[in-house]
């Protein structure tokens, strides 16, 4: 009994109490760019009649399509889209940090991850316990979410040109697609509400149920979590073989068989090195270019200044807000019931021949009114 309490001595200061107040601070944000864009709907609504609140830039990082899309515009052509380019550099610094502290985004600031611990958390006090699929169902549950990610990646960088991305992120509908995603969420139809209840429902007794089998956005953070420099190590030679580090994952990660943590599943909540009883045996080290312990404040400080530096940098260089007009936008309004988007393989190659076809059309266009300007 004395030597366990010697060892509990030796443990670094927890740091879940100051990841919780992060995801916190995170949540209580986007509920106030929630509000923000509420209003901004009421004036929409009204025509322009009433009071004028502006449109929360902040709304763009929920709409990770449309950011994906612009981000591979900026990646392919070196510009930024016009229409939401908030959500580009949002989705810029997730990938940032996933490429450094690997799948961090996912325990640290997004809200939808918070609200799926705190449903988990909830059902574990009422059942005393989560529960955990066995083996046989797990692994292809999991692979769902990477089903889906490859659809969109499919869709986006195979399916469509550049023609028809360019295309799609100029129509009416990707500019108003923020104000279709709130009238989404707040006129739910029947399935989706069926949908979200399961989802709620499964969440409460599988913890991170959504998270861990259906997030195409957590897929896409799992593989860039393979490339990060920055994983959780185990010293085999002082490991008392305890298994708390283990009992602690959300994951359900294996910490205690492996050296260092490889798995699209971890996080980096770094809830196993918090629960590790023995001083520097289960820590996370930078691995390149040479070896070296990251503190978890470190860490911690370093995950929220990546989405705040590189946000801070859309602020500065004035690329934060998007470039349409309140008349614009109460234009589109109007016309919110007949906007859609392809949906399909086959609205997409329609969709990429239609754009194609427009293109040939504007340059026929330009090159004959060229004529008639020498003549």
């Amino acid at each position: 009994m004395k030597q366990k309490e010697k060892i509990i001595r030796n443990l670094e200061k927890p740091i879940q109490k100051h990841r919780f107040i992060i995801q916190t601070l995170f949540a209580l944000l986007c509920i106030w760019i929630g509000v923000e864009f509420y209003f901004f709907i009421t004036y929409l609504q009204s025509g322009g009649a009433s009071t004028y609140f502006s449109r929360p830039p902040g709304v763009d990082g929920f709409l990770p399509i449309s950011s994906m899309m612009s981000f591979y515009v900026f990646i392919s052509s070196g510009q930024i889209h016009h229409a939401h380019p908030a959500g580009m550099f949002i989705f810029l610094s997730i990938v940032l940090m996933s490429f450094i502290f690997g799948k961090s985004f996912c325990s640290w600031l997004c809200p939808v991850g918070f609200l799926s611990e705190l449903i988990g958390d909830f059902g574990k006090k009422i059942f005393k316990k989560n529960l955990k699929l066995p083996k046989f169902l797990d692994y292809p549950l999991r692979s769902l979410k990477y089903l889906l990610l490859g659809f969109l990646l499919f869709s986006v960088f195979f399916l469509m040109t550049d023609i028809a991305v360019q295309a799609f992120l100029d129509s009416p509908y990707n500019l108003v697609s923020d104000v279709k995603m709130y009238y989404f969420f707040a006129d739910l139809s029947q399935t989706a509400l069926i949908i979200i209840s399961v989802l709620f429902f499964l969440s409460i007794f599988i913890r991170g149920f959504w998270c861990r089998y259906l997030c195409p956005y957590g897929a896409l953070l799992g593989a860039l979590n393979f490339l990060s420099p920055i994983k959780i190590e185990r010293n085999s030679g002082s490991c008392i073989d305890c298994s708390l580090c283990t009992k602690a994952c959300p994951s359900y990660i294996k910490v205690e068989k492996v050296k260092t943590v490889w798995s699209d599943e971890c996080t980096s909540c770094l809830s196993c090195v918090d629960a590790c009883p023995v001083a520097d045996t289960l820590q996370l080290n930078l691995l390149i270019p040479k070896k070296k312990k990251i503190s978890k404040k470190y860490a911690a400080i370093s995950v929220v200044s990546i989405f705040l530096v590189t946000t801070g940098f859309a602020m500065v260089t004035g690329n934060w807000d998007n470039k349409i007009t309140k008349e614009k936008y109460i234009e589109l309004h109007q016309q919110l019931n007949s906007l859609g988007h392809p949906t399909g393989t086959e609205a997409i190659k329609k969709f990429n021949e239609q754009t194609a076809e427009n293109k040939r059309m504007y340059k026929r266009f330009i090159e004959e009114e060229k004529k008639k300007n020498k003549n």
